[in-house]
């Protein structure tokens, strides 16, 4: 982050490598009450396009289909979008076309797009180009949105504590579980998010919230913590079926019977182009 609060993200290109297939089948579905708020409070006509930046294997773009006649997913991570690509196939979407590439150089017809969003990537986004390239991007009162949630590596629930412990032990004791974990980090969170948006020529600027409940299984657990940059198999190496061990009977040891609760929090912050 430079002296103006600009953050300049640091994460390696093949942060995700390895992880798509996790992703795909671990990562929680955003909530349909907050995809519903966001299509409704960004004015969404149904005939518009789409971009969402750092799409990952498509989560988003998926659930955002079927509002837009086109949709725009681009990511850097080649095995990301060949996943989506792949999904896509069996959901028959249709409409999305997908990119590999980084979000900061999309060249992309201006006052093209209808809603642009960042699901849980914003924070490993060069934010100030972003913001700037949005703005051209939007059709002048349109909306950019980031959305994200605080879950497993973040929560207050006892269990959780164990898994961040057990992620920290194992990751050569990584202090910062930031990224895509879903964990509290500078440059993200909303009232960064509403300062980055403001301070760059968006009006209206918000953040809304929603809290889900979630059970978790071992399995469940283990496969968000691979779908994660910051545990993912190819960082854990050779020692992910000592890590999967280890907390395997940690957490049966707090449970035995495998089950763990918590309250999800999500959310997003939206801002609009001005008219």
């Amino acid at each position: 982050m430079d002296l103006a609060g600009h953050v300049r993200p640091s994460f390696p290109a093949d942060a995700f490598a390895g992880t798509a297939g996790y992703y795909v089948r671990y990562r929680v579905p955003y909530p349909k009450r907050l995809l519903r708020d966001l299509v409704d409070r960004s004015g969404v006509t149904g005939g518009g396009r789409l971009l969402d930046l750092a799409c990952g294997p498509g989560r988003l773009a998926f659930d955002l289909a079927s509002s837009f006649r086109e949709v725009w997913a681009i990511d850097l991570e080649p095995e990301m979008i060949e996943t989506a690509r792949k999904e896509d196939v069996r959901r028959g979407a249709g409409n999305i076309r997908w990119m590999v590439g980084r979000a900061e150089s999309l060249e992309a017809p201006a006052a093209s797009f209808e809603l642009i969003t960042a699901g849980e990537a914003f924070h490993r986004l060069d934010q100030r180009i972003v913001a700037e390239q949005a703005l051209k991007w939007l059709r002048p009162g349109c909306h950019l949105a980031t959305l994200g949630c605080y879950t497993v590596l973040s929560g207050a629930e006892p269990w959780q504590r164990i898994v961040v412990d057990a992620v920290r032990r194992w990751t050569s004791g990584t202090s910062q579980l930031g990224g895509d974990s879903g964990a509290r980090n500078p440059g993200s969170g909303p009232d960064h998010n509403e300062r980055v948006l403001r301070e760059h020529g968006f009006v209206d600027v918000a953040s809304h919230s929603f809290v889900e409940p979630h059970e978790w299984t071992l399995e469940a657990i283990i496969g968000y913590l691979y779908s994660t940059s910051v545990c993912s198999r190819n960082r854990l190496g050779n020692g992910a079926a000592g890590f999967e061990a280890d907390l395997r009977a940690e957490l049966l040891s707090f449970d035995p019977g495998g089950v763990f609760r918590e309250s999800t929090s999500w959310g997003y912050t939206i801002g609009r182009r001005p008219e």
